[in-house]
């Protein structure tokens, strides 16, 4: 049977291409940034609304089978201790209001692990009647990728799984993702953080040792300078291809806008394989 999904919050669509290749149709993909937008429209085929969610009625819209939403983490992470604002987030009630309202088969989570923290959240997104609720934490990207990256899979189903699969670990290597002998610039305040002139000192991973990569970060259009990798004889950060790799983009996507655009984009996204792991699971519930 043919099975359709509507993407929420959709990024980049990290999500959305996992579930694609794990045989479901992305009909609909809502996201309200420009450039994300614009990379969306490069690289799928499926209507993309570029919009606000808090603005957008549920019933009008057209129907699917699956639900998924990877609304902002920011709000949920460690990082937001640092800065005072774990707050929570009202963006996740707009996600709810679409699932309560229209009751997909379906409805899929993905956020990091803090959320867990949130009760009011996780009330909503677990305590809805008529769904069985599963939640997974945490999925570590590391099973598929040179990448640690840890989440939380929400899966609300209208009947239990009966064949749920966890994922098999066949990871890349990080040296398996590293361009040769590419360009890199290597901005001044990078060799600055190399020579210790900065408190925090850069992560750097070593390919030759097997190491694993740090989560990819939006924040890293900002600041180069805490991510680097030991290239031969140089230390440096990881190009856009790399850290599109790190996060299991295939190199024929595209994305838009400004190298610094696409580190954003690319650090907000979600793995691809995750996303392939969890539509593999809707597929056998389907079938």
């Amino acid at each position: 049977m043919l099975i359709t999904a509507k993407s929420y919050f959709s990024g980049a669509g990290g999500m959305d291409l996992g579930i694609q290749e794990a045989g479901v149709r992305i009909i609909e993909s809502f996201e309200i940034d420009k450039k994300c937008c614009e990379t969306l429209r490069s690289n799928f085929n499926h209507k993309i609304n570029e919009s606000d969610i808090t603005k957008i009625t549920v019933l009008d819209q057209e129907d699917a089978d699956v639900y998924i939403g990877t609304f902002p983490c920011t709000r949920y992470s460690t990082a937001a201790d640092i800065n005072g604002t774990r707050t929570g987030d009202d963006l996740f009630l707009h996600f709810f209001r679409h699932i309560a309202l229209a009751q997909p088969e379906i409805y899929v989570v993905e956020n990091v692990p803090g959320m867990l923290k949130f009760k009011v959240v996780m009330e909503a997104l677990t305590k809805l009647p008529d769904y069985y609720v599963r939640v997974e934490c945490p999925i570590n990207a590391n099973m598929w990728l040179p990448q640690e990256r840890k989440r939380l899979i929400l899966i609300g189903s209208k009947r239990p799984f009966t064949n749920f699969d966890y994922p098999e670990e066949k990871r890349l290597r990080l040296k398996d993702i590293l361009e040769k002998n590419p360009d890199v610039d290597v901005p001044q305040y990078v060799i600055n953080r190399i020579n210790g002139r900065y408190r925090d000192r850069p992560i750097v991973s070593d390919p030759e040792k097997d190491d694993l990569a740090p989560t990819c970060v939006a924040h890293y259009a900002k600041d180069r300078g805490t991510r680097l990798v030991k290239d031969g004889s140089r230390t440096r950060p990881y190009t856009v291809r790399e850290y599109a790799r790190l996060q299991g983009f295939p190199d024929w996507f595209q994305f838009c806008g400004t190298e610094n655009d696409a580190y954003r984009q690319i650090g907000n996204a979600v793995a691809v394989p995750m996303g392939y792991w969890i539509g593999k699971q809707i597929v056998k519930y389907f079938s």
